[in-house]
């Protein structure tokens, strides 16, 4: 088997194939002239469909009640992107099959090569042939329903955005009005194009755009795009068989509560998880703080934790020894969040006393004070390249703005709403600002403009976005816990605690093997533990019993921990029964007077 990049061998045959591994530019012609998934001329041999090895036999139509035809071809593509390209040649020759037709080859080729002309006349005009009588058009098979106005829009967009990477301004402003907007699409599609033409650098043109140039995966996204629109039958979706593979494996994940590994399960066998497996346990019990604990926050490589609360401190442990490494004590109120720096090096505290601190994580050190807020500072992420963070404030003025690591100020997004907690997608796409209130603002974070606000019909406690950037998980104080679709603003799930509170913040976040899972506190002191795919709750656990469970936090890098903060002045540590059997022992807690947690 080649590795990914590796240049496909013929393995005892040069015969080229038009779907192969990575759709190569010099795939230039198709297998034969039979039409995709038209039987070649019947071959006499042991397997074959046509007799199978005895003259009178008929063919068989299925392979165990699957179409013959589509599991052959899907195998067909399959062996190509595995780089076997003499036994998908066999596979071919012996079957009748073929993976598919010199018009889509011809597409195909003309799409990766950018021949755009090419492409919309292979689409939409189609071939001229020399039939047995007189002349026909062949093209491609469309399926229902689709626009063909909008497939020539992508063809074109595509055009006018490889125009302008190569700095023809002039020849993109010709496409853009003679070309795309008389397809009469997205008036703000075309407005957006149009603003493109004022990118100083192919770099500039990149970053606003979110596109990587034609030489990077652009075109395959868009011949993706296209394909989609194409019959099936005729062309078949790209890795296909690893497409089925995936969902398998994706379907036994969904049915197995306890999955909670990295690996993906064998294909070999049905999955499952042991619960023994899955961490339900409290291991440890950390009982340094002589207040009720707010928040709790792993730091992203899972080496450290940090704990903050009404005590006024914020204390650092080594997650390997569970040392404290740390004690940030300089609050002259409640710290109610923490935020770590994407290194770990650096730390930003948000305290009642109106003031956000930025700490030195390693030495304890304070870097900076920012001036103080005219409300309690309510909230702080850092953009994921560490330059900068921005803090949530819950005042009318100030109360969202972007600070670099001087504590300048380099953003006020000068809105009313008064931030109660703020959230940034991994790729820095988006910032997701939800007010005290019931809703929640998403803004590009590139541009800083306001791509949408939602009313979430609640009082709203936290905000959590997925590592991989589609998914909002907006907490609220009615014990509701909602997914939200980033792009499409669709809610996907309703995650119900039977606890209803309605006073304190509590904090939910996604947590496991691949966020996997959605996990939250609440105001009776119990952790909650939902499966994300189907929603099940799978797990109440008797966390923290004198008052709420206000912060949970699952460690990024082992899926086997998570951590809770609650009023009951402690900070657990949970984890799986083989953890249980390793551990040492749990500490046990200072007595100590509660105070609330509200703000």
């Amino acid at each position: 088997m080649r590795a990914d990049g590796e240049p496909s061998t013929s393995n005892g045959t040069s015969r080229p194939f038009s779907n192969g591994s990575g759709a190569s530019p010099q795939h230039k012609a198709a297998v034969s002239n039979s039409s995709n998934g038209m039987r070649k001329s019947p071959v006499a041999t042991n397997g074959s469909s046509s007799t199978n090895g005895h003259g009178n036999a008929k063919p068989r139509i299925s392979y165990f009640g699957h179409d013959r035809e589509e599991v052959t071809r899907i195998l067909l593509q399959a062996l190509l992107d595995l780089g076997y390209n003499g036994s998908a040649a066999g596979l071919s020759q012996e079957s009748g099959y073929e993976l598919e037709n010199p018009l889509v080859a011809a597409f195909r080729n003309a799409v990766l090569q950018g021949e755009w002309a090419e492409a919309e006349e292979l689409l939409f005009d189609g071939t001229t042939s020399e039939g047995g009588v007189g002349v026909f058009r062949e093209r491609l098979v469309l399926q229902d329903g689709v626009d063909k106005n909008v497939m020539r829009f992508w063809l074109r967009q595509q055009k006018f955005m490889e125009l302008l990477e190569q700095r023809d301004t002039g020849r993109a402003l010709m496409v853009l009005r003679s070309e795309l907007t008389p397809l009469y699409q997205d008036t703000s599609k075309l407005h957006f194009l149009s603003s493109l033409l004022m990118c100083q650098s192919t770099e500039d043109l990149k970053v606003k755009s979110e596109w990587d140039g034609a030489e990077g995966g652009s075109r395959r996204q868009l011949l993706s795009r296209l394909s989609s629109c194409i019959s099936p039958s005729i062309m078949i979706p790209e890795h296909r068989l690893a497409t089925l593979l995936q969902q398998v494996k994706h379907n036994q994940i969904s049915r197995c509560l306890y999955h909670n590994t990295v690996s993906p399960p064998s294909l070999y066998q049905d999955h499952t998880c042991d619960r023994n497996n899955f961490p339900v346990r409290t291991i440890l019990e950390l009982d340094k703080h002589a207040g009720e604990v707010w928040d709790v926050q792993f730091s992203h490589d899972g080496t450290k934790l940090a704990s903050c609360g009404g005590d006024g401190t914020v204390l650092i442990y080594d997650v390997a020894t569970w040392e404290i490494l740390q004690t940030l004590a300089d609050h002259e109120a409640g710290v109610g969040a923490v935020a770590w720096s994407p290194d770990g090096s650096m730390i930003v505290t948000c305290c009642q006393d109106r003031h956000a601190r930025l700490w030195n994580a390693v030495t304890g050190e304070i870097k900076k004070i920012l001036p103080r807020f005219d409300e309690p500072v309510s909230g702080c992420v850092w953009s994921p390249d560490g330059n900068s963070f921005v803090t949530g404030c819950l005042y009318k003025e100030k109360n969202l703005c972007q600070f670099d690591l001087n504590g300048t100020m380099v953003y006020d997004w000068g809105r009313s709403h008064r931030i109660q907690d703020l959230a940034v997608s991994p790729n820095g796409h988006r910032l997701v600002a939800m007010d005290n209130e019931k809703h929640i603002h998403v803004y590009n974070f590139v541009t800083r403009e306001l791509e949408y606000e939602m009313d979430m019909e609640a009082q709203l406690c936290s905000v959590s976005i997925s590592q991989d950037n589609r998914y909002l998980l907006v907490n609220k104080k009615n014990g509701q816990a909602t997914l939200l679709d980033l792009d499409t603003r669709e809610s996907l799930k309703y995650f119900q605690s039977a606890d209803r509170g309605e006073e304190f913040v509590i904090r939910a976040c996604f947590g496991g093997a691949n966020e996997g899972f959605v996990i939250t506190g609440s105001e009776e002191g119990y952790v909650y533990i939902w499966h994300k795919e189907n929603g099940q709750l799978i797990e109440k656990l008797a966390g923290h019993d004198k008052g709420c469970c206000n912060s949970v936090s699952w460690n990024p890098t082992n899926p086997a921990m998570f951590a809770s903060a609650g009023d009951d002045c402690r900070v657990r540590i949970w984890s799986n029964e083989e953890s249980m059997l390793r551990s040492k022992g749990s500490r046990q807690p200072y007595a100590i007077q509660q105070e609330s947690n509200s703000w």
